[in-house]
């Protein structure tokens, strides 16, 4: 009797993506209810339960999609909620769980540091504490020297609180990859050859999207090359192999993207056309960035040829890397995937990157993660153009957006009507928690089916 009350427990605790879809959840409902708060709407305007939702959902999955201005609908208590939202979904719950918990002094059970291995999808939960304090005070540091940098840009514009509330906003806002901002209308394109404003925007951008483990691994090899005196070949060969790959995909991406944009809109007065050189290269290099999570824009992203919009579904949908603050399915996931079709065309046994096997298991998952991510975008884009009667091109656009939340629009999230709203609100939710994540919350235990051995069927592909 016991033994049976035993299982009964074990199977009525919730699993770790339960909890991650559950605690997300709670928040978006946490935050709608703070946003309906008449002090948290501007004077003269009103704010429904749907489109409260829909800012909270889109500011905890740091998408950076609105169908309000964040700048002018909202009060300076509405603008602080939503900054607290993205905060929260830049970092996850899980993560503001155990900052909570550790202010409470209190101790982390088993349970909790196997939670948030699985979060930060590590190897170990060996040094997960510290790990964790790193993440967040390295966090802190780096969106406050964002916030400082901002100040020489928006001070001189805005005045000196107003600068400053709006250099703290767009400083977390960039580093979570959230897109949002409460500069006016026209997002950053006021200063689309303003090369402060954009260097500042991209370095925040492409740090959230690195991946802390890439950050901490950059930072220890340093410090050992900084006392230990060797110079970049040696510091090179001693990062991990992870760290090696994550910055080699990112380079590609961000080149590859900018020639790209270039190539689509050299001659696009609609964009970049009527730019000099300099400008061009700028602003190009900019989309790139924004394309991989960020949401930030400084070119009309209506302009933009079909083609560019093609390159950039692609790249929205694969995102930045894993472990940090962007979306997408992420570039290791996406190499892994292409590395594993190649390696079977060219009939090798195993995948190997920089002299290191690929896991089987780590295969699978990647095939897992880019397929039901792709399924997921696919069925919202037909619902999308089904519902709303939009170019397809656009609806792709939107939830390509949405799933991997970036938060780049062709202008559409604002016409969109409450079924528009319901499904481009999915899509930023199961992009941020993850398809997988879902599956795993609905599904039931069926781990004795493993136990079972079938023997091979005869079956045909290609």
């Amino acid at each position: 009797m016991q033994l049976v009350n035993e299982k009964q427990i074990k199977k009525r605790r919730l699993s770790s993506s339960q909890i991650i879809v559950l605690g997300f959840l709670f928040a978006v409902l946490a935050g709608s209810l703070l946003l309906m708060i008449p002090a948290a709407t501007a004077q003269g305007q009103q704010t429904n339960f749907l489109t409260a939702l829909f800012t909270a959902t889109t500011s905890i999955c740091v998408t950076g999609l609105v169908v309000v201005d964040t700048f002018s609908h909202w009060s300076f208590f509405g603008q602080f909620i939503i900054l607290l939202l993205v905060q929260i979904g830049g970092f996850g719950v899980i993560t503001i769980y155990s900052a909570l918990t550790m202010l409470l002094k209190k101790s982390f059970s088993l349970r909790t540091r196997l939670l948030i291995q699985d979060y930060y999808n590590l190897d170990s939960i060996q040094g997960l504490i510290r790990f964790l304090i790193k993440v967040i005070k390295s966090s802190f540091f780096i969106e406050g020297l964002g916030a400082v940098l901002y100040l020489f840009v928006f001070i001189p514009r805005f005045g000196f609180l107003k600068g400053i509330w709006i250099s703290i906003f767009n400083s977390v806002s960039a580093f979570c990859n959230a897109g949002m901002d409460i500069i006016g209308k026209n997002s950053l394109i006021e200063y689309q050859t303003n090369i402060p404003m954009n260097l500042i925007t991209i370095f925040l951008i492409v740090s959230g999207g690195l991946g802390y483990v890439v950050w901490f691994d950059c930072i220890e090899n340093i410090k050992k090359a900084w006392k230990q005196k060797y110079g970049l070949k040696i510091f090179w060969r001693r990062l991990g192999e992870h760290t090696k790959l994550v910055i080699n995909l990112t380079l590609f991406f961000l080149i590859s993207g900018t020639l790209l944009v270039m190539f689509f809109e050299w001659n696009n007065d609609l964009t970049i056309g009527k730019l000099s050189t300099e400008n061009k290269i700028l602003a190009s290099f900019f989309q790139s960035v924004t394309f991989r999570t960020a949401g930030f824009a400084t070119i009309p992203q209506e302009g933009l040829t079909p083609a560019s919009c093609l390159v950039g579904c692609i790249y929205m949908f694969i995102g930045g890397s894993p472990v940090g603050t962007a979306g997408g399915v992420k570039t290791v996931t996406a190499f892994v995937v292409l590395l594993n079709v190649m390696s079977f065309i060219r009939s090798r046994k195993e995948l190997v990157v920089f002299d290191r096997a690929v896991s089987e298991k780590l295969i699978n998952k990647a095939n897992a993660i880019l397929m039901s991510n792709l399924l997921l975008t696919i069925v919202l884009i037909l619902a999308l153009i089904h519902n709303s009667n939009v170019p397809a091109l656009s609806a792709a656009y939107e939830i390509f957006s949405a799933t991997g939340t970036v938060g780049l629009s062709r202008g559409l999230t604002s016409c969109l009507n409450k079924t528009g709203m319901v499904i481009v609100m999915i899509g930023m939710y199961a992009g941020r928690i993850g398809p997988i994540s879902m599956a795993f919350f609905f599904s039931t235990n069926h781990s004795d089916k493993n136990e079972i051995k079938y023997s091979n069927g005869h079956f045909i592909v290609g």
